[in-house]
């Protein structure tokens, strides 16, 4: 794992670029900065170091859009189990991680999300999605630990997210603050993890300070440019970011990334 203390200049500064396209994207839909942040620092340094780099950064895009919007009750009120069941599963993920090469987990995630984008699942849920939207606590027990686990072990857990909150129906800003409920959830249980694993220390803080001001100022970008969006467009770009990031995890197991 790279010494985090002692990072070279261009290494921090690619890191702030990086950090800041991904605070954009997660801006403007809600989601996405670890899914975009990991695999491209994970090219200029090692995959665990990235997830490490990410963590706090990703604190602070989380909790801004949390409280953006408010009306809580329809998305955390209603929907607060799968966030621990997030922990729980995040907790579970990271150790996995410690000791374990998560590139085949990688490909079981781009199956599961092609399973679900064939055409024949485009229009309706299949029959399991449906007895889970309908039994809630089952759904979100097992969405949750899985999409947790895959959280601690690729960094990735919102294509369950998406797949699970698009058959429930939620509203485009009940889908961010849940989103973004779980996201912090994990990562709170990753960071505790790591933490008390002795992986990470201050040197992470100091280390993260520039990459939490460009991720800042992008997101604040990003959220402006989903003002504009509407709720079935927004919906339809939710679909299409399960494809990419498909294509996407089966390019990093094929790379070995």
């Amino acid at each position: 794992m790279s010494d985090l203390s002692s990072l070279p200049l261009w290494l921090l500064l690619a890191g702030c670029a990086i950090v800041f396209l991904a605070g954009l994207v997660h801006g403007t839909l809600g989601f996405g900065f670890p899914m975009v942040a990991t695999p491209l620092l994970a090219l200029v340094t090692d995959v665990r170091s990235a997830i490490l780099l990410t963590l706090l950064p990703t604190l602070a895009v989380n909790i801004p859009s949390i409280l953006r919007g408010g009306n809580w009750r329809d998305s955390i009120g209603r929907h607060w189990p799968l966030a621990c069941y997030i922990v729980l599963g995040s907790v579970i993920g990271t150790r996995v991680l410690m000791v374990s090469d998560p590139g085949p987990f990688r490909l079981l995630l781009a199956g599961m999300i092609v399973l679900y984008l064939l055409p024949q699942g485009s229009g309706s849920a299949s029959g399991a999605l449906q007895v889970l939207t309908r039994r809630r606590q089952l759904g979100y027990a097992l969405f949750g630990l899985a999409a947790g686990f895959l959280a601690g072990t690729v960094n990735v857990m919102v294509p369950l997210l998406i797949i699970f909150t698009l058959e429930l129906g939620l509203a485009p800003l009940a889908m961010v603050q849940l989103f973004n409920l779980c996201f912090l959830s994990g990562k709170v249980a990753q960071l505790g993890t790591f933490g008390v694993a002795g992986v990470i220390d201050a040197s992470l803080l100091l280390t993260s300070l520039p990459l939490i001001v460009a991720a800042g100022a992008a997101l604040w970008l990003g959220m402006r440019l989903r003002e504009r969006i509407e709720a079935a467009t927004y919906r339809r770009w939710l679909r299409r970011t399960l494809a990419v990031v498909a294509v996407l995890l089966c390019l990093q197991y094929l790379l070995g990334t």
